[in-house]
Parts: structure tokens; C-alpha cells; sequence
């Protein structure tokens, strides 16, 4: 299928969604405070576009903190990663602490993190580095096991060192993996933002907003149209990585099709 059929048939998915939302709304199975029709909840987030407050507070807010822990996040995962996958014995030592970290949900951390930094950017920000890490991480890792061995050998016959392998023959085969674990931080750090704004109910940003909304008299528009600005903030930066992603990566697509 062509790039133009493939957004022509998202397009038709989208418009039916929202006729359904629509026609859900104004059939009153429910009171229009609870749910409101999909056009006076879009009509709503096109509102908040031109409300300074909302666009300069909560949503600069917002993306600050997932800019801010997105690139802490890279900087600590993607060095891990390639000390962990080139190096067994650090890895063995590692993995039953990584193992142990890894499961244990974001979202619980919120109270004890709250005491630790308090509220603002800094909780924030430690909450999204240690979600979106752990794709990073195991993403850097995935791309390692792919590297040729035999590409290795060959430099290292030739004299190269350790370095020099590295950036000309392991960091080459593991980038598209790497963007790849980007692409899926990316989408867990606009979680993690959003979500423990909502849920430490105090600061600023994008979840305070949707938080604040939801236990207001008739915030259930209000509630909806934020989170729809929040979907609407996810898929602008899923479809900037993807698009990144074809341009660094054309080779690899190529390779993948044949």
C-alpha cells in the first residue's frame, strides 16, 4: 500500500471513531455532562489552543519534562547498554539488580519520590528517566547480539582497536535498534509525564490540568479535551521519529525488503 493510501485509510478510521463518539453523545444514554459529543469535546481542545495559560504553562510544563528526561534517559541507557553487551562480565553482574528494577511500575514511586525531590520538574523527571530507560537499554542490548561477528574479526585483524570497532562496525548494525528503543521511550516518557502529574495532584503541566478538570463541576469536557491534546502530543512524536527514522535509516529499510 502507498504512503497517501495508508494516511487516506488512518483518516477514515479517525472520522468513523469520532461520528460513533458523536452519535454515542447525542443519542443521551447519559447526562452530556459525562459525556459530551465528540464535536463539543474537540470544539473545546481547539480552545485551549489559543489559551495562553494552557499552551505556555501546562503544556511547556509537560514537554519540558519529557525533553528533559528523554535525553537524561539516552545519555545513561545507550552508554549502559554498550558496557553491558560488550563487556559479559559487567552484565552478569548487573543483570540480577537490572532484573530486580525492572518490573517495579513508575507510578509507585510517586510518593516516595515526592519526599525524596518534592514537587515540580525534578520528580518528573526521575519518574520518565527510569520508564523510558528500560527500552533504551534492552533495545542497545537486542542491537548488539546483531552485530556480525565477523565484521568484528575483520577489523580487529586489520589492528583496530576496541573504539574503532566500536563506532565502525557495533554502533553502525545497532543504531536502527537504538532508535527504535527511542521510539518506544518516547511514547513511555509522555506517559510517565502525563501520568504522574495527574496522580502526585500537584505542579504544573498537562496531567495537573486533566487532574484539576476532573474534579470540577462539569470538568468532563475539560478532562476530555486534555487528554485528547495529550493523544494529539503522542502522535506528533511518534510520526517525527518515524520520519527521522526513514531518513538516518533508508539502508535498513532497503535491506529489510529484500
Amino acid at each position: 500500500m502507498t504512503r497517501r493510501g495508508k494516511v487516506f485509510r488512518g483518516l477514515v478510521g479517525v472520522l468513523v471513531t469520532v461520528g460513533a463518539l458523536e452519535a454515542l453523545g447525542r443519542a443521551h444514554l447519559t447526562s452530556e455532562d459525562n459525556f459530551p459529543p465528540a464535536s463539543k469535546v474537540l470544539s473545546r481542545a481547539f480552545e485551549l489552543a489559543g489559551d495562553h495559560d494552557f499552551v505556555f504553562v501546562q503544556l511547556k510544563a509537560t514537554l519540558e519534562a519529557w525533553g528533559l528526561g528523554m535525553l537524561l534517559a539516552i545519555v545513561i541507557a545507550v552508554p549502559l547498554g554498550l558496557l553491558l553487551g560488550s563487556v559479559p562480565i559487567a552484565n552478569t553482574a548487573a543483570r540480577a539488580i537490572v532484573e530486580f528494577l525492572r518490573p517495579i511500575p513508575s507510578v509507585a514511586l510517586i510518593p516516595l519520590v515526592g519526599l525524596i525531590l518534592g514537587a515540580g520538574l525534578e520528580m518528573k523527571v526521575t519518574l520518565i528517566v527510569y520508564a523510558a530507560m528500560w527500552p533504551l537499554l534492552f533495545n542497545t542490548l537486542y542491537g548488539l547480539r546483531d552485530v556480525d561477528p565477523l565484521a568484528k574479526e575483520t577489523l580487529r585483524a586489520f589492528g583496530f582497536g576496541p573504539f574503532a570497532v566500536l563506532r565502525r562496525a557495533v554502533l553502525p548494525a545497532a543504531a536502527p535498534f537504538i532508535y527504535t528503543g527511542v521510539r518506544l521511550a518516547a511514547a513511555i516518557a509522555l506517559i510517565l509525564a502525563v501520568g504522574t502529574e495527574v496522580l502526585s495532584g500537584f505542579g504544573e503541566g498537562l496531567g495537573n490540568f486533566i487532574g484539576n478538570a476532573a474534579i470540577a463541576l462539569g470538568g468532563t469536557k475539560d478532562v476530555l479535551a486534555g487528554t485528547v491534546w495529550a493523544g494529539c502530543l503522542g502522535l506528533v512524536v511518534n510520526v517525527l521519529l518515524v520520519a527521522g527514522e526513514r531518513r538516518l535509516f533508508r539502508w535498513h529499510f532497503r535491506e529489510g525488503r529484500s
